[in-house]
């Protein structure tokens, strides 16, 4: 009870009570339908109950500045137990944070609980970062230790009211990204949080208060201490975004694009890897916009190519032939990868798959051509083929010619063909060990 009381006082120097302002939907804009039924839903089940229910954080935030959000969380004062009692088709997961994934057809809403204020007790590492966070709080407590007053805003589906506690409309009519309490103690609480920044401000054209961008480059190095799988995830959505390149040219600015994806501003330092980059990231931008289908495995294969690459070549010049000099490069850049961001095994074979095939394009002789454009993930390849030609790396010509040659009918594919070069040995089938038994009982008799 102590503890609980000092925490409403002490709250981040904030004042004890902090009332919402009630924003109407004629000055938000949000239209009841724009939120998923499945959301809508949630709120009414548990208001219904007897709880407070709220579609809350980046959903609001994105509708009032006129963008269609991905998914929908709610946040409740119930309890994970007593949520997990109104909905038969739900679970609770998480222990750093737990949360319970409410089901709804083929949709899931993500149910908090309203938390308290971090305080001397909250359990952390020994750079401040946060342990464990299930203490369970008011609305008030919960909207003051989220990140940035954007993403503090609660909806009500009912009364269609957004319940707005740190000016978070006020500072997105105004293009401005604030933190909610003091931007370094976030930092080390959470230092996701620098990376973030810098997606939301890419993603909603926002300009850094300055007290949210001054400790960034100085605090970088405590995204060393992050977990690798919450550091991909974060990764993920930054470069899946939709804003990409603005996103990296803010991770450069901001000096946090040293060791997250290691030597990436090496690459970007050079005229060839930076524009490779940049083409691959306006082409997922371009894809993400037009609502197509986006894959990480290429994503991180074009981030890394020019890693592999340079490692591949140093290889081949020290004597190594070409494929397991290529296999032993794309291991070596995947290893040092791993140990900042936490690839998953699927992603990493959609990967080794892409640069495998790149060697086999320069092959349009014999039958090789035919049975790559049988491959699975021949498309993939393709698109990354070009983007190495678009970049400079390739002749177009190659890309083009096999563009035509997918195309083709098998008879035109037959007249494309380039011919066999001078000296090269067809391979010969070995012959079984019994039929050469066979044939030599033969030659015996």
């Amino acid at each position: 009870m102590i503890r609980k009381l000092l925490r409403r006082v002490f709250l981040r120097g904030e004042p004890a009570h902090r009332p919402a302002e009630l924003i109407p939907a004629e000055r938000h804009g949000i239209r009841p339908e724009q939120v998923s039924a499945a959301a809508r839903r949630t709120c009414e089940i548990l208001q219904a109950a007897g709880h407070k229910a709220y579609v809350v954080g980046g959903a609001v935030r994105d509708l009032i500045a006129g963008i269609q959000p991905k998914d929908f969380d709610v946040a409740t004062d119930a309890t994970p137990e007593q949520v997990r009692a109104l909905f038969r088709r739900s679970r609770i997961i998480g222990r750093r944070f737990q949360i319970v994934h409410v089901l709804h057809g083929a949709e899931t809403i993500e149910v908090s609980t309203f938390r308290a204020a971090h305080d001397e007790a909250t359990l952390k590492d020994e750079h401040g970062r946060v342990l464990a966070d299930n203490v369970w709080g008011t609305m008030e407590e919960d909207a003051a230790r989220r990140d940035f007053t954007i993403n503090a805003l609660y909806y009500d589906p009912t009364t269609q009211q957004v319940f707005d506690y740190h000016h978070g409309v006020r500072d997105l009519q105004r293009k401005t990204l604030r933190m909610i309490g003091d931007p370094r103690a976030r930092y080390r609480e959470d230092p996701v949080r620098m990376l973030r920044a810098v997606r939301l401000a890419a993603k909603l054209d926002l300009r850094m208060d300055p007290q949210v961008e001054a400790p960034i480059r100085e605090m970088a190095p405590l995204i060393e201490h992050v977990p690798a799988a919450r550091l991909f995830d974060e990764m993920l959505k930054l470069l899946l975004s939709g804003h990409a390149v603005e996103a990296v040219h803010r991770l450069r600015e901001a000096g946090l694009h040293h060791g997250l994806l290691p030597l990436l501003d090496v690459i970007l330092e050079q005229p060839l890897g930076e524009k490779f980059v940049m083409l691959a990231l306006e082409d997922t931008d371009r894809r993400v916009k037009e609502g197509r289908r986006t894959s990480p495995g290429f994503l991180f294969a074009t981030l890394l190519w020019h890693e592999v690459l340079a490692n591949w070549q140093a290889r081949q010049q020290a004597g190594e032939l070409p494929v397991p000099a290529l296999n032993a490069a794309m291991d070596e850049v995947l290893t040092v990868q791993g140990e900042k961001l936490a690839i998953t095994r699927r992603i990493i074979g959609d990967i080794k798959e892409i640069w495998l095939m790149q060697p086999r394009f320069d092959k349009r002789a014999g039958r090789a051509p035919f049975r790559l454009v049988e491959q699975p993930r021949f498309r993939a390849a393709w698109d990354f083929l070009r983007l190495r030609c678009e970049s400079g790396e390739a002749p177009m010509e190659l890309a083009d010619w096999w563009a035509r040659f997918a195309a083709a009918d098998n008879a035109t594919r037959e007249a494309m063909l380039k011919p066999t070069p001078v000296g090269t040995k067809k391979r010969r089938r070995r012959r079984s060990s019994r039929k050469a038994d066979d044939a030599a009982a033969v030659a015996a008799e």
